[in-house]
């Protein structure tokens, strides 16, 4: 064999190497629910494991909003990643994403709720408080592709009652969930969206803030966290993680059970269950519902102009409920 044949198979060899290692790196992403100081050794223990039980390259991706961990999937730098629902089906419809498993509150409920927050010395106790609209409060809302910050507390306190925030209030901010609430129990506004989840937190971290701070609205039951990957990973890898997922901390687990129960205990969960993008159904018609009392409550369209926009999304919003009634038997 001559010198540049076995120089050109060297290459490609090299090459398809270098393919496959990169093919099992994983890059995971984890939404900024809270700072990266603190999310960072909750989930450096599953991710070791998870990189132990597969034999995966598994990498932790941090972003500063919701937005760059979606970005990161949309354009091949995060192959998997915990999310929201919301920010789920941001990643599904732009960035080539798939639910395959969902987490499962310690507590074993299927869900979690949105909360509105306000310090426990004001005099607001409810909705019809806040809502007075005149501009004298200061409100945090949560990343705009939070679910429980954002999309929830918009469609079932603002789109319900025909309120826009940014008219309705002197200010208007956007943080993540601890930066609410800490801004809550500290005054710097007036009520901010939060979650049930992310008050348990406050309330055992910090509990001196927790004291200050009251509940005025609760929502609906919100879907729990979904964990997607982008579609194009091979399917051969698919199952590694599926079954990594589906035992990790459970008694068909090929680890140590007890270890796995604690670290899932670190991140307030139980064991992950089976999922897939249906469970985003509900979220979809929340979105919708929105967008609907907007367009209706926008004095600038016409009637005509109005039911043009209106109707194809009542169409949508119809087949999904359709399909979420199949689903519920």
């Amino acid at each position: 064999m001559n010198l540049f044949l076995k120089g050109t198979i060297a290459a490609a060899l090299s090459l398809t190497l270098s393919g496959a290692a990169m093919a099992e790196e994983i890059n995971f992403g984890i939404i900024s629910t809270e700072s990266q100081q603190n999310l960072k050794p909750k989930w450096d223990p599953l991710l070791a494991d998870f990189a132990k039980a597969t034999g995966l390259d598994v990498k932790p991706f941090f972003a500063s909003d919701y937005a760059g961990v979606i970005e990161g999937m949309r354009f091949g730098k995060v192959q998997m990643a915990w999310y929201g629902n919301k920010s789920a089906m941001e990643a599904v419809d732009r960035a080539d994403g798939e639910v395959f498993v969902q987490t499962v509150p310690v507590s074993g409920e299927p869900g979690y709720y949105s909360l509105i927050l306000a310090p426990k010395d004001s005099k607001l106790t409810s909705i019809d408080d806040l809502l007075k609209c005149d501009k004298s409060l200061n409100f945090g809302l949560g990343d705009p592709n939070s679910t429980s910050g954002y999309l929830v507390p918009m469609t079932f306190v603002f789109s319900a009652n025909k309120v826009d925030p940014k008219t309705c209030f002197k200010n208007v901010t956007n943080a993540n969930h601890e930066t609410n609430a800490m801004a809550v129990a500290n005054g710097q506004v007036d009520a901010a969206a939060n979650n049930t989840e992310n008050l348990e937190l406050i309330e055992r971290n910090q509990p001196a803030a927790f004291e200050k701070i009251k509940v005025i609205w609760k929502s609906p039951l919100i879907p729990s966290d979904p964990v997607v990957w982008r579609k194009d990973l091979s399917e051969e890898t698919k199952a590694k993680i599926k079954d990594f997922f589906l035992t990790y901390g459970t008694d068909q687990s090929k680890g140590d059970v007890a270890h796995e129960k604690e670290v899932l205990a670190g991140l307030e969960w139980a064991p992950f269950r089976a999922s897939s993008d249906d469970q985003l159904l509900p979220i979809r018609v929340m979105e919708l519902t929105k967008k609907i009392a907007q367009i209706e409550a926008d004095a600038s369209l016409s009637d005509a102009d109005r039911k043009a926009k209106i109707e194809p999304l009542e169409a949508q919003k119809a087949e999904y409920e359709a399909r979420l009634k199949t689903l519920q038997g």
